[in-house]
């Protein structure tokens, strides 16, 4: 991976509620913390979460300069360093994914597991006409963003710019760095998303560690769509005495 980071991390804006182990939830682009909030109510009685607002995004200011997830990895590296000192369970969502994936690539020490919910680990995993309307954005989008953000509502127009520069060519990594991360995977996407069925497949095979989940009759939205049946799934995959399964292929004993 060869991007780059200027300038120094960004204090993030967070919300924590709940005991126990942390876990760490990253927000899509374009949005905020909140958009999280049917998953946390279903998580907070076995874990300590923790909500982050990415910078530009929710209550965490803009900086001059591009949006990159490398430096949003940055921004939420320092966060796990400062607020938390342990290694998390890290679960993101869509550009959320891409950010906690740059993380876990570049500091596995700080993540126990990773949860990559409808997000791409290449620009070209989304399906086709996606990222065309993103100057288009919804109206409420725009309000929610107003109703926090302390650059203001007229200031949204600028990160949705941002987001779109990044957008066309990001992220781009390969099936080397997927293979390089030895932490437990779980791909999580509906199976009407946005990202490439295909694409999350390939991100399967070429984890080490990874695990797949298809949510039935489900969109991009889909932690919004069906949280309970989302949690039940993250929670299982943080089991950590995994019954072996009963036929199986990719997980079977070598040689082969």
């Amino acid at each position: 991976m060869n991007e780059k980071t200027t300038g120094p991390a960004v204090a993030l804006w967070f919300n924590a509620q709940g005991e126990g182990h942390p876990f760490v939830l990253l927000h899509p682009g374009g949005t905020d913390s909140r958009a999280l909030g049917p998953l946390v109510d279903e998580l907070a009685g076995r874990y300590r979460v923790l909500t982050p607002d990415q910078r530009a995004h929710g209550h965490t200011p803009d900086q001059e300069g591009p949006l990159s997830y490398a430096v949003m990895a940055e921004d939420t590296i320092a966060f796990l360093d400062e607020e938390v000192g342990t290694p998390v369970h890290l679960l993101g969502y869509s550009d959320g994914a891409v950010i906690a994936l740059t993380v876990a690539i570049r500091r596995p020490d700080l993540v126990r597991d990773l949860v990559v919910v409808a997000g791409v680990y290449h620009h070209d995993g989304w399906e086709p006409g996606v990222l065309e309307g993103e100057a288009q954005v919804p109206e409420f989008m725009a309000e929610a963003y107003g109703e926090v953000s302390p650059d203001g509502r007229e200031h949204y127009g600028q990160v949705v710019a941002k987001l779109a520069q990044m957008h066309a060519a990001e992220p781009a990594f390969t099936d080397a760095d997927l293979a390089s991360l030895e932490i437990p995977v779980l791909v999580l996407l509906g199976d009407d998303d946005e990202v490439r069925l295909e694409h999350a497949v390939a991100m399967y095979r070429a984890l080490p560690r990874g695990e797949l989940a298809v949510v039935p009759h489900a969109s991009h939205g889909v932690l919004v769509e069906k949280p309970g049946l989302c949690a039940r799934l993250i929670t299982d995959f943080h089991v950590t005495d995994q019954p072996e399964t009963f036929a199986p292929i990719r997980r079977r004993p070598g040689p082969w």
